[in-house]
């Protein structure tokens, strides 16, 4: 789909990391945005050009007031960035379940909330495209990220199915999935193992990688219409390896375990 000018986006986890990058190029795509995150004051680094709304993406109360926000003043919704979410990470017995709980309801029921809320009113016009922020996680699952490769495989998961379930109402869904780039994400943070913490933190801190090219990347991969969004060299390696290369993948993670175990 061609992403048109005076389109109408609503974007989650709007106020920064890659929602702020979306905002800003969609904004520069002369798009109509609605970013959303969960300060109750609008963020400082929000672009004028955009409109804001506070949206926890676990509350149900909160996505209501979005819709009928975007009803009000849209009447209708072209884009949902399905992209708010928290990291997590660590040993499986040093993972309480109270942080399950977390990463799950932000991460993969937050996902679901936003798609039930928008899809009617997409199917109704038979029109729309739906992207979900997964990560590469999503679909190659490396030790000591037990929870967020879960939830991240959910999304993916959720994203395909939904796929199929809307493409004969003319709506679009694509799911995104970076390895790591550079973004506040660790400052979100939980957990009480601190050496995966630390790991994350390097990977993120020593990126290449900024949000504004995957954003770019993101938006490009819509308007093709690629359900699997691989937006960088890393994550097309390991997911070709895991389809193509099996016992190789294997190895690696295998690999990678072993020297985790080391540093404990």
């Amino acid at each position: 789909m061609k992403i048109a000018t005076n389109s109408r986006a609503l974007v989650t986890g709007g106020a920064s990391g890659l929602g702020l990058a979306l905002v800003n190029q969609l904004l520069e795509r002369q798009v109509r945005v609605l970013a959303t995150d969960i300060h109750a004051e609008r963020p400082a680094d929000l672009p004028d050009g955009a409109e804001y709304l506070t949206l926890d993406v676990t509350s149900d109360a909160d996505w209501l007031t979005a819709r009928d926000w975007v009803t009000e003043h849209w009447d209708g919704l072209d884009l949902l960035f399905n992209n708010a979410g928290v990291a997590a990470g660590g040993r499986i017995e040093l993972t309480e379940m109270d942080q399950w709980q977390w990463i799950v309801d932000i991460n993969l029921l937050g996902v679901a909330r936003g798609c039930r809320t928008f899809v009617p009113m997409m199917k109704d016009v038979r029109s729309g495209h739906i992207v979900n922020t997964s990560s590469a996680a999503g679909l190659v699952h490396p030790p000591r990220m037990t929870e967020y490769t879960a939830v991240k495989a959910g999304v993916v998961g959720m994203s395909e199915s939904l796929f199929h379930e809307l493409k004969p109402f003319g709506v679009g869904v694509s799911v995104v999935c970076p390895t790591f780039f550079k973004t506040n994400l660790t400052s979100s943070m939980r957990g009480k193992d601190e050496a995966a913490q630390q790991s994350a933190a390097k990977l993120i801190d020593s990126s290449k990688v900024t949000a504004a090219d995957i954003a770019a990347t993101v938006l490009k991969q819509v308007e093709t219409g690629t359900h699997v969004i691989l937006t960088d060299r890393n994550g097309r390696i390991a997911y070709f390896a895991k389809r193509f290369l099996r016992p190789v993948y294997y190895q690696q993670m295998a690999k990678a375990a072993v020297q985790m175990g080391r540093k404990d």
